[in-house]
C-alpha cells in the first residue's frame, strides 16, 4: 500500500485549501505593499505587517475547513492541542527582505504533513501569478500544468542558487562554501527565497540549491514540489533529509547532485 493510501482526506481538497489560503495570503501581501511598517527580529532578520496579515488569513481559512489540525509557521504560529495525524507548515512570507525593498522575488508557501511525512505543497508567487503545487505520488505542477527538472548534467553547465545566514560575515562556513562553487559554476545567484528557489529548481529554471540555515516553514512545501518533479533533496552532508534540520541540498537528480555535495563538504579555505 502506497503512504497516501491511508490519507482520510480528499487530496483534491486539501490542494483547493492550500492554494485557496496562498492566494488569500498573497492578497495581504499586495494590500499592504505601500502600507506596512517593518521591524527587525535580529540583524538583518525582518518582519512586517505584511507577514501577519498574511499568516491571519492563511491560518483563518485551514482552521475554518479543518479546526482540529495542527499548525506551525514564521511568526510565532504553534498550534497543536489534541491529536491530529496532520500538521501544515506555513511561511506567509517568504522573502521578507524582497519585500521590503519592492525586489519581486517572494512567495507565500504552505506545506501539509501527515504522520510526521510530507504529502502537500503549495507555493504561490504573486508578482507573476505563478502557483506551484504538489500531492506525494501526483507529480508537480506550475499553474495546472507539470513540471520536470532539468537535465543539466556538470556544474560548468549549471546555473546554481545558495542561501547565506542573515546578519552574515566573511568568516562564516556558508560564505566559505559559496566560494568554493563559485569558480565550478556556470552561474551562482543569491536570491532571497529559499520556497522560490526549490521550485526553480523543480521547474528546470535553475539546476541546484542549497542552505544550511533554513527553518520547516522556509522548506516543507518546496521540498515536496522539488521531489515531486523529478529532483533530489538531502541535507548537504548527509543522504538523509528532515525539514527540522537546517540544512538542505536540492537538484535537478543528475550526478551534479553528489558533485556539489562534494564540493561543499570539502576541507575549508
Amino acid at each position: 500500500m502506497c503512504f497516501t493510501e491511508g490519507l482520510t482526506l480528499n487530496s483534491t481538497e486539501l490542494l483547493d485549501t492550500a492554494e485557496t489560503a496562498a492566494r488569500l495570503g498573497a492578497k495581504c501581501l499586495l494590500d499592504w505593499i505601500d502600507e506596512f511598517r517593518v521591524s527587525e527580529k535580529g540583524r538583518s532578520d525582518l518582519v512586517t505587517d505584511a507577514d501577519y496579515a498574511s499568516q491571519t488569513a492563511i491560518v483563518k481559512l485551514i482552521s475554518e475547513r479543518y479546526p482540529d489540525h495542527h499548525m506551525l509557521g514564521e511568526e510565532g504560529l504553534t498550534r497543536q492541542e489534541g491529536a491530529s495525524d496532520y500538521r501544515w507548515v506555513i511561511d506567509p512570507l517568504d522573502g521578507t527582505s524582497n519585500y521590503v525593498h519592492g525586489f519581486p522575488y517572494y512567495c507565500v508557501s504552505i506545506g501539509l504533513e501527515f504522520q510526521g511525512e510530507l504529502v502537500l505543497g503549495v507555493v504561490y508567487d504573486p508578482n507573476r501569478d505563478e502557483m506551484f503545487s504538489a500531492f506525494r505520488g501526483q507529480g508537480a505542477k506550475l499553474n495546472g500544468k507539470s513540471i520536470t527538472t532539468s537535465r543539466i548534467l556538470s556544474l560548468d553547465q549549471a546555473m546554481l542558487v545558495a542561501s547565506l545566514p542573515v546578519g552574515t560575515n566573511g568568516r562564516d562556513i556558508a560564505v566559505d562554501r559559496f566560494l568554493r562553487v563559485l569558480p565550478e559554476a556556470q552561474t551562482l545567484q543569491r536570491t532571497g527565497s529559499a520556497a522560490l528557489n526549490l521550485c526553480y529548481v523543480s521547474a528546470g529554471r535553475i539546476d541546484g540549491y542549497w542552505s544550511s540555515n533554513l527553518k520547516p516553514w522556509d522548506m516543507a512545501a518546496g521540498v515536496l514540489i522539488c521531489r515531486e518533479s523529478g529532483g533530489i533533496v538531502t541535507s548537504i552532508e548527509e543522504s538523509s533529509f528532515t525539514i527540522e534540520t537546517p540544512s538542505l541540498l536540492a537538484t535537478n537528480g543528475t550526478n551534479i547532485h553528489a558533485d556539489l555535495q562534494s564540493l561543499l563538504t570539502g576541507p575549508l579555505f
